[in-house]
């Protein structure tokens, strides 16, 4: 900044004895002394404004710079502030999708003893409660995991939809095939209304058979037993309109404005606990905005029963050509050898039997190493392989069995058995070379129907 100096003036020492009368003529100095004394006036005054034009402009100067380091540190804190929300975002994914791969472990065991004591003779109809029972508190669990991970692929946006034309009446009746069992056994009334004509929406089939699946949940778990659920869809403008409703507990009126946020849940007696993490609800609402449609929830309060009402876009259904029709296909082999690589003991005796049991030869590996070395020696059709094994992954074996079999004119079928199921899981997993990835605790029904399939063809034993 250019310093201020003071304003000259036209005194000097050696005043000449003659000075000018402001008209351009010359007086004598004696002549002019009340004009002189006007002078040193006007000399005062101005030196003082300049004093204070000069203390005002440095004072506004340390104000400013003071105010710019004070904005410096606010943008470097906010950039610190947010490189550290962005890590501990990243932590608590990486978190979540450990908790439950760990989780997913122990219930592939227990999901797979249920499905053995299923297909055992057995004259005592007690066996075949039990199995019932292990298996619907196994489904109950694997549903609490997949919300878990689902809300925080959510809220952080890392859904993808697979969207394309898509029937109402296929994923409603999705949504209520996968909770029949939780309703009936509730002994709860479900009633379904439907259009005879039907309705289609542009979206994800799964995800949209996951938003009336958590309704139809979320009703089930707040009616007592013997109580009535209701789910119709009706066409409305280029609207379609699905309700869920039923006559349960109700929602209190101060939760209600807050009843689709993350982790809320209604107030409830500890005599009467309903389970669940409060996630469901915060899928549906995410699930439904990114179809672009809306949800509202109703109730005229506590003991009045709740309505959930979904609205999405219609579209019109666009006849696609019709298909060739596909000769069907006969499957690989009636028996054949399968590896199944599992460091979980329990889960691999058990699935092994399961196996055994629907005409396979199995053999077990506990490790990667000793993966490689059972293929080699046996040459296995089908490798069912668990991601997280010790030493050697379950990626690193698929990629090195690609390898042995690169150039032969046959290769095994392989699947990948895991605890982590996010889409990125599917994705690395088809890269490293597996044909399908399945997530435990896996449904044997599935996984049978997948090994089936199996045909045999060039580039498959």
């Amino acid at each position: 900044m250019t310093p201020l100096t003071p304003p000259k003036t036209a005194e000097s020492e050696n005043s000449p004895a003659l000075t000018e009368d402001g008209n351009g003529g010359l007086i004598p100095q004696e002549q002019s002394l009340v004009q002189r004394q006007h002078e040193v006036t006007r000399r005062e005054e101005t030196m003082h404004l300049w004093e204070l034009t000069r203390s005002t402009v440095e004072a506004d100067s340390g104000d400013l710079r003071e105010a710019n380091e004070h904005l410096v540190m606010a943008t470097l804190a906010a950039g610190e502030l947010e490189e550290a929300t962005q890590k501990s975002k990243r932590q608590q994914d990486e978190f979540l999708a450990m908790l439950a791969h760990e989780l997913r472990n122990p219930l592939a065991p227990i999901r797979s003893a249920a499905a053995l004591l299923e297909r055992l003779d057995t004259v005592d109809p007690r066996l075949t409660t039990i199995s019932e029972v292990i298996h619907r508190q196994v489904e109950h669990m694997a549903r609490l995991l997949d919300d878990l991970l689902d809300a925080s692929r959510v809220t952080s946006g890392r859904v993808t939809l697979q969207r394309k034309t898509t029937k109402v009446g296929d994923f409603v009746d999705q949504a209520v095939e996968m909770y029949r069992g939780l309703t009936d056994a509730q002994h709860q009334h479900l009633t379904l209304d439907m259009p005879v004509s039907p309705m289609y929406v542009d979206g994800d089939p799964a995800r949209l058979a996951q938003i009336i699946g958590n309704l139809l949940h979320n009703a089930a778990k707040y009616t007592p037993q013997g109580g009535a659920i209701a789910l119709s869809a009706r066409p409305e403008r280029d609207t379609v309109v699905i309700r869920v409703t039923d006559n349960g507990s109700g929602i209190a009126a101060e939760t209600l404005p807050h009843i689709f946020d993350l982790f809320a849940q209604e107030e409830r007696s500890l005599s009467r606990s309903q389970g669940g993490l409060g996630i469901g609800l915060t899928v549906v609402r995410s699930m439904v905005e990114r179809h672009g449609g809306t949800v509202q929830a109703r109730s005229a309060g506590l003991g009045a029963g709740s309505e959930f009402t979904v609205i999405l876009p219609r579209v019109e259904k666009i006849d696609e050509p019709a298909l060739a029709p596909v000769p069907a296909l006969k499957p690989a082999f009636v028996s054949a050898r399968i590896l199944l690589v599992d460091d979980n003991v329990d889960a691999g005796v058990l699935l092994r039997m399961l196996l055994e049991m629907s005409g396979y030869e199995v053999e077990v590996a506990l490790d990667g190493v000793g993966a490689l070395d059972a293929f080699e020696n046996q040459r296995s059709q089908i490798v069912v392989c668990d991601i997280g094994l010790p030493g050697m992954n379950g990626y690193e074996v698929a990629k090195r069995l690609r390898q042995r079999c690169a150039g032969s004119e046959s290769s095994p079928l392989l699947i990948a058995l895991t605890g982590y199921e996010s889409p990125e899981d599917h994705k690395r997993a088809l890269a490293a070379g597996f044909d399908h990835h399945v997530a435990k605790p896996v449904d044997f029904e599935v996984l049978l129907r997948l090994i089936e399939k199996a045909v045999v063809s060039p580039g498959v034993l």
